[in-house]
């Protein structure tokens, strides 16, 4: 029987007005664990400004983790949408490998309203997650892009990425804020569930037709909750519209490939989606 809610977050009771978000969790979530330490990626902050920030949003200031070059300004903004397990030590090293590179990457957390899940087992996750509303989370990357735009970003080179929850974010977020100029989505669901809820009504395929943003999909195809038929429907929704989105599968990979913490990361998958994922806000201007 599942913790009452309340009990592991009497947070979420408190007002707006006195609300103080959480901050990140340190290390990696405890439903990952244990680690994959053999293939784990750690980047150094070694010529880096990165760490914790608070973003203000309409409501509240939430929690992200902020990697950018130490020394100038004006740098190629780039959102990382978490995984379903928040902003943890991959999602932070993620933004620090973009920082390497002369990114500014910012990964805010999205779930901080609902609860900090980088201490609960995965059943007890995917309660807290079905609870974050999409028009929450939609408004506060658009309140990390403002923010990015104050503090050294250059929000006229804004690219999006995501992994697993955040994949399917990446797509609604490319349909919702035209002024990026490109996506990344890493293993995101794409279709409607069966039961459509009020927290999450859109999803991919709903908006594809209507996509002008190009968003480069990056998929395995032994991913056994997202069936390769799902990604031949998003593709035909595409092919109605002009965002010139486009889709490379990995045949071998299994859900989370990309995740060098978790024992079904692929080496060789994770570093060519990587490099199509460079080369894709390269040639979408963001760079």
């Amino acid at each position: 029987m599942l913790e009452d809610l309340n009990s592991l977050f009497p947070e979420t009771k408190t007002s707006r007005r006195g609300f103080m978000a959480t901050s990140l969790c340190t290390g990696f979530a405890l439903a990952v664990q244990p680690i994959n330490a053999q293939d784990l990626i750690t980047t150094d902050t070694n010529g880096l400004i990165a760490g914790e920030v608070k973003i203000p949003t309409k409501d509240v200031e939430i929690p992200a983790y902020r990697a950018m070059p130490d020394k100038g300004k004006g740098f190629p903004t780039v959102l990382v949408v978490q995984e379903i397990f928040g902003v943890h030590e991959h999602i932070k090293d993620v933004c620090r490998r973009f920082a390497k590179l002369g990114y500014i990457a910012i990964a805010p957390e999205m779930y901080f309203r609902q609860g900090d899940v980088s201490k609960l087992q995965m059943n007890q996750i995917f309660s807290v997650v079905q609870k974050v509303p999409d028009a929450q989370v939609l408004s506060d990357l658009d309140a990390v892009v403002a923010w990015a735009g104050k503090n050294k970003g250059n929000t006229k080179k804004l690219g999006i990425t995501g992994f697993c929850w955040g994949g399917r974010i990446v797509w609604l977020y490319a349909a919702h804020n035209p002024k990026v100029k490109a996506g990344v989505a890493w293993y995101g669901r794409l279709v409607p569930p069966q039961q459509r809820t009020a927290e999450q009504p859109t999803h991919p395929t709903d908006i594809a037709a209507k996509l002008t943003v190009p968003v480069l999909g990056l998929y395995a195809g032994k991913d056994g909750g997202i069936p390769l038929p799902t990604i031949d429907q998003m593709k035909a929704e595409l092919a109605k519209g002009k965002s010139k989105s486009e889709f490379v599968i990995y045949p071998e990979a299994a859900h989370g490939f990309h995740a060098d913490y978790r024992p079904g990361y692929k080496k060789d998958d994770a570093q060519d989606g990587w490099k199509r994922l460079l080369a894709w806000f390269k040639k979408n201007g963001i760079a």
